[in-house]
């Protein structure tokens, strides 16, 4: 299968797991969503991947938007990754063939909308574990798409309240939650997506694709809109001098 420089992927029997391996924690940055999108566009079209598990390392699935290299963008670079992260959301969503995210670790933000890009989530249990979206602690603004995808998963309102309260989840609560679906130990995860992924593998393709795409016809229609428009207006929200004063008062903190 193709290399990627953010990502490795094994497959094994139709079974494509794609680890996410970016550096100490696994941030988003422009390579890590170029490469995720590649990656989900070309298992799409694999005739010999019949089902995908998306995981981290162990303790670490992903921490979300790489906030120092944010602060290194121009209008240029800022647009560039925006549009292969949101490009990446789009392919992940759209994928027809079954889809589970193995929560092996913190999945906070940015890595809570990776999982909620899938079928279905296994996540670790642990005290450090946790997701949801957390942007309102740096008043940073969460892109329509990332809040299409926390309002689908947890409806409207309860959606609204979390992003106000900048709530986490940990395993259990996540499930209870509905933004996962099994809570298991840190070193059950990836097994447990995998077999899961395989019993859906065992429903015949078509019917499957077909299925998948009739119960998320909601979802669907959110992830097919307009990218570069999104992108447009991710560019004015950020473009505001007190925003980019906040920034880089964060990533001065993170220095210290």
């Amino acid at each position: 299968m193709q290399q990627y420089d953010s990502l490795t992927i094994a497959l094994e029997e139709g079974l494509a797991t794609v680890t996410i391996n970016n550096g100490k924690v696994n941030a988003i940055d422009t390579r890590l969503s170029e490469d995720l999108l590649a990656a989900f566009t070309a298992l799409e079209e694999d005739q010999d991947v019949s089902g995908v598990v998306l995981a981290g390392r162990p303790g670490c699935f992903c921490a979300g938007l790489d906030i120092k290299h944010m602060a290194t963008f121009t209008d240029e670079t800022l647009r560039k990754f925006w549009h292969a992260n949101l490009g990446a959301i789009a392919a992940m969503v759209r994928l027809s063939k079954p889809y589970v995210a193995a929560i092996t670790g913190f999945a906070p933000a940015g890595g809570t909308v990776l999982a909620l890009t899938a079928d279905y989530r296994v996540m670790a249990i642990g005290p450090k574990h946790t997701m949801g979206m957390n942007e309102f602690n740096m008043s940073l603004q969460i892109p329509e798409l990332y809040a299409d995808l926390i309002t689908y998963h947890r409806g409207e309102h309860a959606g609204w309240v979390d992003v106000q309260q900048a709530t986490m989840y940990h395993a259990e609560a996540a499930v209870a939650a509905g933004l996962a679906n099994e809570a298991v130990a840190e070193d059950e995860v990836l097994e447990r997506a995998t077999r899961y992924c395989r019993k859906l593998m065992n429903v015949y393709a078509p019917v499957y694709a077909t299925t998948k795409r009739y119960q998320r016809r909601k979802l669907l229609e959110r992830v097919n809109r307009d990218i570069p428009a999104q992108v447009d207006e991710i560019s004015r929200n950020l473009d505001d001098p007190r925003f980019k004063m906040m920034l880089e008062m964060f990533v001065a903190s993170l220095k210290k």
